[in-house]
């Protein structure tokens, strides 16, 4: 094969645009999201996750998930979801304000609405605080976590600004949030972690369940 041949040709239209490995993620979390749901049955998740982890381009990533994709709704509504992902902005009064584990543990995942400041404190206990489907109540969203003698893990949702700054004494927190280059003008949730002898954890997208990791590694090993 010449390298000639690796080159793109000029045409009156332009080619589509190559898919990124983060592209792939967000088209395979939102195809779950389908699936828990309802929209998508178990078979059919399975089916197009083979073609999403070995989709070339962005088009027939877009046409994997159109018929599944809530359309953006009215601006009468006061709802906006954020683009690629599954947060919905409503803005106005109420949600979670406070997540407390004092010697126990606490899951918040799951629809759910948080308010516009929350705070989550951990004492010699831990939280999981999901925010891949949850409701925002502001555009800017604040979560304080304070962890003594305890922790947790904190999952963003893909397609959302996320900013985090962390403070560990005698412990340690872990931050991954990959390279993912998020459009301007969405929601964003400031996260600041502060953890004495103890530490949390913040990463994109849902937590897989064993089977869903050992599906998605049994994808990825037969498109290799």
């Amino acid at each position: 094969m010449s390298d000639e041949s690796l080159v793109p040709r000029p045409s009156d239209q332009h080619p589509d645009l190559r898919a990124s490995d983060a592209d792939r993620e967000r088209t395979a979390e939102t195809l779950r999201r389908a699936m828990g749901e309802g929209r998508l049955s178990v078979e059919e998740l399975e089916d197009r996750l083979r073609v999403a982890y070995s989709a070339p381009t962005v088009r027939e990533l877009e046409l994997l998930v159109s018929d599944v994709t809530v359309p953006a709704a009215t601006a009468a509504s006061g709802v906006a979801p954020a683009a690629a992902s599954g947060v919905t902005v409503r803005e106005g009064p109420g949600g979670d304000r406070w997540v407390v584990s004092i010697m126990s543990g606490h899951d918040r995942r799951g629809r759910w609405r948080i308010a516009g400041r929350c705070t989550v404190l951990n004492i010699m206990g831990g939280s999981d605080i999901d925010l891949n489907a949850v409701e925002l109540s502001e555009s800017m969203t604040q979560l304080n976590v304070y962890s003594v003698m305890g922790g947790g893990e904190v999952r963003v949702p893909h397609g959302v600004q996320v900013e985090v700054s962390n403070l560990a004494i005698m412990g340690g927190n872990d931050v991954q949030l990959g390279d993912e280059v998020v459009p301007p003008g969405g929601p964003v949730i400031r996260i600041r972690l502060v953890s004495i002898m103890g530490g949390c954890s913040v990463k994109r997208g849902r937590k897989l369940s064993k089977e869903e990791r050992r599906r998605q590694k049994e994808l990825r090993e037969s498109d290799a």
